[in-house]
């Protein structure tokens, strides 16, 4: 668990709270058991060493074959981590599926915004087969029509593109940049659209133009969206 060879002599008291959780995995996997139980391991560890950790937790995983559960709100963890993942609600399981599914293809809103930041539309089917929604008020297409005349229309920050470039989407707003964040590889957007904030991720190379107070069209394409009816 990535501890000096001189720990071995240290009094478990006088570790500090990480240090404390890797002794704990340590005396865990010493008895090799079949399945082990996980609660939050990571969480009093620094950054590079909790991703450090992650990836060995998964090779160990892979290597031996043993079960793990393993709980935890961090969604990267569970993404890293999981072979399936269960999202629970109220004490009940909602959804059971891969990371992908759960991802890609969540049951319903409580599913889609518990696994990470999501733009949310409610939407009424019109009679021209366009879905209005009022908060921006605007009308937007659906690759793949709910069953019901409303729905929610879900699109995760990285498909919600800044188009001030001439780049062609079926649906838009028009909004303001509000604020922007440094995310390493990325840069993320928070975008005024009327009273609500909008949050787009684009790769770090975006223009430099794109400040706060900038003028930008948001959009998207039907099919990078998810649409849930509850």
């Amino acid at each position: 668990m990535r501890l000096p060879a001189d720990y071995y002599l240290k009094n478990v008291m006088k570790c500090s709270g990480g240090e404390k959780q890797r002794v704990a995995l340590a005396r865990a996997f010493a008895y090799d058991p079949e399945i082990l139980f996980f609660d939050e391991p990571l969480s009093a560890l620094d950054y590079k060493l909790k991703k450090a950790l992650e990836k060995e937790l998964k090779d160990i995983h892979k290597e031996t074959g043993k079960t793990f559960v393993y709980i935890t709100h961090s969604l990267e963890e569970a993404m890293v981590m999981s072979d399936r993942i269960g999202v629970m609600k109220a004490g009940r399981m909602v959804q059971v599926g891969t990371p992908a599914d759960i991802y890609s293809r969540p049951h319903d809103r409580f599913v889609a915004e518990f696994m990470g930041e999501v733009n949310v539309f409610a939407v009424n089917r019109r009679d021209d087969g366009l879905y209005q929604s009022d908060d921006p008020a605007a009308a937007f297409h659906i690759a793949h029509p709910p069953s019901g005349n409303s729905a929610f229309i879900v699109v995760r920050p990285e498909f919600l593109r800044l188009a001030d470039d001439g780049t062609t989407l079926e649906n838009s707003v028009e909004g303001t940049i509000h604020n922007q964040y440094s995310l390493g590889s990325r840069m993320q957007y928070r975008v005024r659209v009327g009273e609500r904030i909008l949050v787009v991720e684009t790769p770090r190379a975006w223009p430099e133009h794109l400040v706060p107070g900038s003028s930008v069209r948001v959009g998207w394409n039907p099919a990078d969206a998810i649409i849930v009816e509850s």
